[in-house]
């Protein structure tokens, strides 16, 4: 009853957005929205990632926007963690997710701020950017975007209930609303969407980490959404798993916490603690580290990656002569 209740307050949410105009706020350069309809990973920042360097490659200069959840130091205004030149910003006042960005996306701006809109109009006015990329921006309806991907996982097809009981945000209905909705998972029916919703599938890859023999023990370490994801994905990767430790998302690692993986390191037999990219960027202000640590570079491309690519660069396209216009 309460999931069907919450179901509904989202139907109207949407609606009353779409009938007032007013209530959006619209930027003066193309907005490409990545999101999701569930709460927890989809593989969305690898797929904020991909879409910029994307951009990139057909000679625009992205913005990416977003609102660094899980910050310990808060501001008001536009945090800028990374501009065309380099990084700005430290851990606290970007989040891990922007930091995390900022770090693989040099000629990229990343910025923070609850208001996308003010943080799009400093990208506009101080660096020039062509084309932003909302991060996590399916259900962020104030600002006025211009293509809305959406990134759709087997549970929420399979078991498509809203909260406070289930997990998806808005019901499966609302994907009305998406211009493309990535699979991320093999399997999934989208049979019923709108013909002119786009579809693609997902190719995700772990990568090697530096300075890490394929054959070594490790401990894995994971404070993301679905961390036995991460670990199942190494095991099938062929690392050899000497042992696994999960934290909540977003986890704040302290002194004592990295005292506590590296003992578990230790104990378990493990040469290397190896970890995710958003997680090493946590741990960095624990360096030097008692052992070899790394990170394990993650990719997520829509797949066929050359029809993406058409698609992307028509939508652009199309989104400017509009704006224009």
């Amino acid at each position: 009853m309460l999931s069907a209740l919450y179901a509904a307050a989202m139907r109207r949410r949407r609606e009353r957005f779409a009938r007032r105009p007013d209530l959006r706020r619209r930027l003066r350069r193309p907005v490409i929205s990545i999101g999701n309809l569930a709460v927890g990973g989809r593989g969305k920042t690898p797929m904020v990632a991909t879409v910029a360097r994307e951009l990139l490659a057909m000679g625009e200069r992205p913005a990416i926007l977003t609102r660094g959840y899980a910050r310990t130091r808060q501001e008001d205004g536009v945090v800028v963690v990374r501009d065309p030149d380099g990084i700005r910003s430290d851990l606290a006042r970007a989040g891990d997710e922007p930091l995390m960005l900022a770090r693989q996306l040099p000629g990229v701006s990343v910025l923070v701020s609850p208001d996308r809109y003010l943080a799009g109009r400093v990208a506009e006015h101080h660096f020039g950017s062509t084309v932003h990329v909302l991060d996590d921006g399916f259900q962020h309806l104030q600002l006025e975007r211009d293509v809305d991907i959406v990134i759709l996982g087997r549970d929420d097809v399979a078991h498509p209930v809203t909260l406070p009981r289930g997990r998806l945000r808005e019901p499966l209905d609302t994907l009305i609303a998406a211009d493309a909705v990535v699979t991320a998972d093999d399997g999934i029916d989208v049979d019923g969407l709108e013909p002119h919703v786009a579809v693609f599938g997902a190719r995700r890859a772990l990568g090697r980490p530096e300075g890490v023999d394929a054959g070594a023990r490790v401990l894995a370490v994971a404070g993301i959404a679905s961390p036995e994801r991460f670990f199942d994905d190494l095991r099938a990767s062929g690392y050899t798993l000497a042992g696994t430790l999960a934290f909540r998302d977003h986890h704040p690692y302290s002194r004592r916490d990295v005292q506590r993986i590296f003992e578990t390191a230790r104990a378990a037999g493990a040469e290397v603690v190896l970890t995710t990219e958003k997680d090493f960027v946590r741990l960095l202000p624990h360096r030097p580290f008692s052992m070899p640590a790394g990170w394990v570079p993650l990719t997520m491309e829509p797949d066929p990656l050359p029809e993406f690519r058409r698609w992307l660069a028509g939508s652009v396209s199309a989104a400017r002569d509009i704006i224009v216009g």
